[in-house]
């Protein structure tokens, strides 16, 4: 009988025989006549134990285990295999480019991200994608259970929603095409259709020339569009009732996961606690960080930048208990021709920070087609070319608004990773293209 590694204890509980295991080969270790391998799959470690030694084994070799269960305190999962037949079905080559067994916290970026198809056996580097694809699942589970659609926009578009600019260019057949910033025309566009309120969960392209921690080329968004809202604060009380599920599921499935990361300090913020985050203006989170700046590093602070993310971040923690701040009315300078004016300087928009880093952005919409136009050339923008998106509040738009939240970010600050290219698969920057 075929069973996973997570289901020894229980076989060696009921007194199970014959039972079979197969895996990687995670690490060997002779003592005298015995041998002791710890075999992987994709449920976590298992104890082996043979009479006698395998020299044809190596490290990462993949093979099938044949033996009784039994219990041991000591061994991984707290019960072991005592092998009776054991088959090499593909054998490892001994000189591994990669320790898949080694601390992943002590190893380098660049080596884990070069030796991906090793690093990912890693069970700590595999853990940051299964807490990943609790996150995806949850934020999709909440929003279908609020009477959104799921969607699924080209990522091959004509131009730009935000001026064109950030845009990477492709050859398409016998024209220049550009990869998609967002899915934000498509969103708006469904909307207008009468869906009224839609989602996607899929990669997002800027051509942005930042080689930091915090930035990735292509990343995947977790993007809403909702019709029928006043201002931004609607989206506001949504995105806490997303984040909060998010966190209770992520609690509730991962726990080994986390535990994986605990010297990283791993961790999610109590559900309940996401409901008393602040919300707070642009000009009040500018105050704070100022004051913060000003008393450590005697500078001021002019824009709401990378370390007043972090100063305001903290000051939440300090006020409310949790390291989560939506800070609104931004300028109009610093958002987006389509977002809705709240006056002649502010705007209906919001950031969501979390510990010490920009997690979101969205805001309400302009749905009036004569405001969209008057708005176009302040914005440096012509309405050549942007018929498309235009069209969508000719025939008749819903106020509405939407935000997007940035998958590996929220990864990144839940596993406590220092770069976020570590939440990412393949990630993809100014220098990597491969694997």
């Amino acid at each position: 009988m075929r069973i996973l590694a997570k289901d020894l204890k229980n076989a060696a509980e009921k007194g199970e025989k014959d039972i079979e295991l197969s895996g990687w080969v995670h690490r060997i270790r002779e003592m005298g006549a015995l041998s002791f391998i710890v075999l992987r799959d994709r449920s976590g470690l298992v104890q082996l134990v043979l009479d006698k030694k395998y020299e044809a084994l190596t490290l990462e070799s993949v093979i099938t285990a044949r033996g009784d269960a039994a219990l041991n305190e000591k061994a991984p999962g707290g019960a072991e295999l005592r092998v009776s037949a054991i088959e090499c079905i593909s054998r490892a080559a001994a000189d591994l480019p990669f320790q898949v067994n080694a601390d992943a916290t002590r190893t380098g970026i660049e080596a884990i991200l070069d030796q991906r198809a090793l690093s990912l056996r890693n069970p700590a580097i595999r853990a940051i994608f299964k807490v990943q694809a609790t996150i995806i699942e949850a934020f999709s589970d909440y929003l279908r259970k609020q009477d959104f659609t799921e969607i699924k926009t080209s990522k091959i578009v004509g131009g730009g929603t935000e001026g064109g600019t950030n845009l990477f260019e492709v050859e398409y057949f016998d024209r220049k095409v550009y990869l998609a910033q967002s899915p934000q025309c498509y969103k708006q566009m469904l909307v207008a259709s009468g869906l009224e309120r839609v989602f996607e969960v899929a990669p997002a392209y800027r051509a942005e020339k930042h080689d930091t921690p915090r930035h990735l080329n292509e990343y995947v968004s977790l993007d809403l569009e909702m019709g029928f809202i006043e201002s931004e604060k609607t989206l506001i009380e949504l995105e806490k009732g997303i984040l909060a599920h998010i966190f209770e599921e992520v609690a509730r499935k991962n726990s080994a996961e986390l535990e994986l990361w605990a010297k990283t300090g791993a961790s999610v913020p109590a559900p309940d606690a996401v409901f008393t985050a602040p919300v707070i203006s642009y000009e009040e989170a500018l105050k704070i960080a100022n004051k913060e700046s000003e008393q450590k590093k005697g500078a001021r602070i002019f824009d709401i930048n990378p370390d007043a993310e972090r100063y305001v971040c903290e000051w939440a923690l300090r006020e409310s208990g949790i390291d989560l701040v939506f800070v609104n009315e931004f300028p109009r300078r610093h958002r987006p021709f389509y977002t809705y004016p709240l006056d002649a300087v502010r705007t209906m928009s919001f950031d969501a920070l979390f510990r010490g880093i920009e997690i979101t952005s969205g805001g309400r919409r302009q749905h009036n087609y004569e405001a969209q136009l008057e708005a176009l050339p302040r914005f440096g923008i012509k309405a050549e070319g942007m018929e498309d998106y235009l069209s969508i509040f000719k025939y008749g738009c819903p106020p509405h608004g939407g935000f997007a939240i940035g998958l590996e970010r929220l990864t990144a600050k839940i596993l406590g990773l220092a770069n976020v290219k570590e939440a990412s698969l393949f990630p993809r920057d100014r220098r990597r293209v491969t694997p």
